[in-house]
């Protein structure tokens, strides 16, 4: 996989689910032979190619997980407790607790509860374990930066802005207000009082992981689509790789929609 997006996909993944569950046609990749397409049969292309991405996915997602528990496997959790930002019990030494997008966390060894039931999706398990892994640091300076600032992001730019930025300006275009409300119950503080924005929340992912919402409302007279901008602590790679990054602001802008109801 090349990650082109010339297709018009951010990646070579989200293009094959397009194709197998949205109907796309396969041709818009320039590198797919269609001698190789002609074999595949179409009753079966849909259910079978999706369940085949989907799965291997899944496994990849999940060896993952297994990774990245290993690397936990002999930390000390007394001693990560300030450079994460989270909290610890003598009586309970292997679990840390922590917020993460607004509910509670506890993360073991072996197994992440939220908000006292088992984390099932993978995704989530990678970015809390890769959160630990990486040992904290030093308090975020709030030297914002946006994502094409960032080393190796060139092309991450486009899958922030099609999963996280333009869902969230097209759901709350019009509708400021809420988005403010619902940034409240995430902990949000406002941003800094220059900033142009019409809303403008630093939102605290994970406790040394902030994200900083700029939403800029539509003004249709002038010919301006409402949008979105999500910047990042210039240091923030001290306690994330780039795709766990990516992949929190991502979840960040899914909790937001799924508060919105």
């Amino acid at each position: 996989m090349s990650n082109c997006g010339e297709c018009g996909y951010p990646s070579c993944l989200a293009f094959a689910v397009a194709v197998t569950k949205g109907g796309t046609d396969p041709a818009k990749c320039q590198y797919i032979d269609p001698a190789a397409l002609e074999e595949v049969d179409p009753a079966r292309s849909d259910e079978d190619g999706l369940e085949k991405v989907n799965r291997g996915q899944n496994e990849r997602d999940m060896a993952l997980v297994s990774h990245l528990k290993s690397k936990i496997h002999n930390l000390d959790f007394e001693n990560l407790v300030s450079l994460l930002g989270a909290g610890w019990i003598a009586q309970q030494p292997d679990r840390l607790n922590f917020i993460y997008l607004g509910r509670k966390v506890e993360l073991a060894r072996d197994q992440v509860l939220m908000e006292g039931s088992n984390l099932v999706d993978p995704r989530d398990q990678i970015l809390l374990y890769n959160y630990v892994s990486f040992g904290g640091g030093n308090e975020p300076r709030l030297d914002w930066v946006g994502m094409e600032s960032l080393p190796n992001s060139i092309s991450k730019v486009r899958t922030l802005s099609a999963y996280c930025e333009q869902p969230l300006a097209t759901r709350f275009s019009g509708r400021a207000n809420r988005l403010s409300e619902i940034c409240s119950e995430l902990n949000a503080v406002p941003g800094p009082s220059d900033q142009s924005a019409t809303v403008g929340c630093i939102i605290p992912v994970l406790p040394r992981v902030p994200h900083y919402l700029l939403f800029w409302d539509a003004e249709p007279e002038d010919g301006f689509d409402s949008r979105v901008k999500v910047l990042f602590d210039q240091h923030v790679l001290d306690f994330l790789d780039i795709e766990s990054l990516v992949f929190s602001a991502e979840r960040m802008a899914e909790r937001i929609l799924e508060l919105d109801t």
